[in-house]
C-alpha cells in the first residue's frame, strides 16, 4: 500500500552555518562594537544575548534574515520570552522545532479526515503517516496539506509503493 511520511525536520548543517555567519556578521557591525552581543547553539536550541531589548531585535533580524539566505525555513524558530540576566543585559532563547507535536498531528489527521480523500492518516511517533491504495491520492494529500498547514514547514518524505 503507498504511503508517505510528514514531517517537520529542519537541516541543522545550514542551521548551524546559519549561526556561524551571524555571530561573524555581529562582531563586524560598528552598532555592536563594544557590547555583549552573540548568538550561541547548543544542539536544537538557539540562545540570543544582547545588552537591551533593542539590541536583542536587531540581533534576532540578523539571524532570520542569514536562516532565510541558507534556506532555512524560519517557522523552525520558536521564539521564547526575553530574560533579564543581570545588571541590564537581556537573552532570548529561540527553540528549533522538531518532530510533529500532538496537537499539531491531530489537526493534520483531522484535516485529511476531513476532506473525505481515499486516504488514511495515522500518528506514528513525531510523524504522520498517510497511506491510500493510488499514488495520486497521495499527492493530493500532500497538496492539501502544503495548502491547509501553513504555519508548520512540512516535509514529506519516505514515500514508498
Amino acid at each position: 500500500m503507498p504511503s508517505f511520511d510528514a514531517t517537520l525536520e529542519a537541516n541543522m548543517t545550514e542551521l548551524r552555518n546559519a549561526v556561524e555567519q551571524s555571530s561573524k556578521e555581529i562582531s563586524t557591525r560598528f552598532d555592536f562594537k563594544g557590547t555583549s552581543a552573540k548568538v550561541e547553539q547548543k544542539d536544537r536550541e538557539l540562545t540570543v544575548f544582547a545588552d537591551s531589548e533593542f539590541q536583542i531585535s536587531q540581533v534576532r533580524d540578523v539571524l532570520i534574515g542569514k536562516c532565510a539566505k541558507r534556506g532555512v525555513d524560519v517557522r523552525f524558530l520558536d521564539l521564547g520570552s526575553l530574560e533579564k540576566i543581570g545588571g541590564d543585559k537581556v537573552k532570548q532563547v529561540i527553540k528549533v522545532r522538531h518532530g510533529i507535536g500532538g496537537e499539531d498531528a491531530k489537526k493534520i489527521v483531522r484535516i485529511i479526515k476531513d476532506s473525505k480523500m481515499k486516504v488514511q492518516a495515522s500518528i506514528q511517533g513525531d510523524a504522520v503517516r498517510v497511506s491510500g491504495t493510488k499514488r495520486d491520492d497521495l499527492q493530493a494529500a500532500i497538496a492539501l496539506l502544503k495548502k491547509e498547514v501553513d504555519e508548520l514547514p512540512l516535509s514529506f518524505g519516505n514515500f514508498r509503493d
